[in-house]
């Protein structure tokens, strides 16, 4: 969903967007986006901070209130640093200031979208270290070695998969996976799921060589 209040810019972003494969709902202001997204779901909103009616920072914080998990980018004229982070102390998932090459807002786009929805950039099924991973079937191939998985780990494994080299905390883990805030018990349960995981699908589970143990930070899936 694009939320824009400037025709041009609307237009000229709805034709990049559809040319790159997205289909694109638009609102013109504040309150048609509020009730648009009321009344459908999306994978992710583009949202002007500065609109008629009610402003992005408004949308973005009642969103976020009422519980809205739809991924948000930030869209504004306004590019002083604290601005930013003020966008993204709101709730939004990233931030974009114009002017910005469309190249970069759909990179930009993509990346959210990875982390949010996993299972977008890598599908139901993928190479998973040397595992053949498939999350509908809930299985891991390996040569002539097949093991069943768990949901949970399918959407741990899943998950990890679209975030190559990056140290994934344990409280991003647990939010993304669980959908929940991280409590002490979360910790734990994300320790005992890893380290389940590793039982079935690392050669030495005592020396991990798929997702390692970044001392401090969380883990992450080490591809070469």
């Amino acid at each position: 969903m694009l939320v824009e209040d400037e025709p041009k810019i609307r237009e000229g972003l709805v034709d990049f967007l559809e040319f790159h494969g997205f289909g694109v709902t638009v609102a013109e202001d504040g309150l048609q986006a509020e009730r648009t997204v009321s009344e459908r779901r999306f994978d992710l909103i583009l949202l002007d901070r500065m609109l008629p009616q009610i402003s992005g920072e408004q949308l973005c914080t009642r969103w976020r209130q009422q519980g809205l998990p739809t991924p948000i980018i930030m869209v504004t004229a306004k590019g002083l640093e604290h601005e930013r982070i003020a966008g993204l102390d709101l709730g939004s998932d990233d931030y974009v200031t114009k002017p910005f090459s469309l190249e970069e807002l759909l990179a930009r786009i993509k990346a959210v979208l990875r982390r949010t929805d996993p299972g977008r950039s890598v599908g139901r099924q993928f190479v998973f270290g040397n595992w053949q991973i498939d999350v509908a079937a809930l299985k891991a191939v390996r040569q002539e070695r097949q093991i069943e998985i768990s949901p949970r780990e399918a959407q741990i494994i899943q998950y990890f998969a679209a975030n190559p080299n990056r140290v994934i905390s344990r409280e991003e883990l647990y939010e993304k996976v669980w959908h929940d805030q991280m409590t002490d018990l979360g910790t734990r349960t994300v320790d005992v799921h890893i380290a389940k995981l590793r039982g079935k699908i690392e050669h030495d589970p005592a020396n991990p060589m798929i997702i390692t143990t970044v001392r401090g930070a969380g883990y992450r899936y080490d591809v070469g």
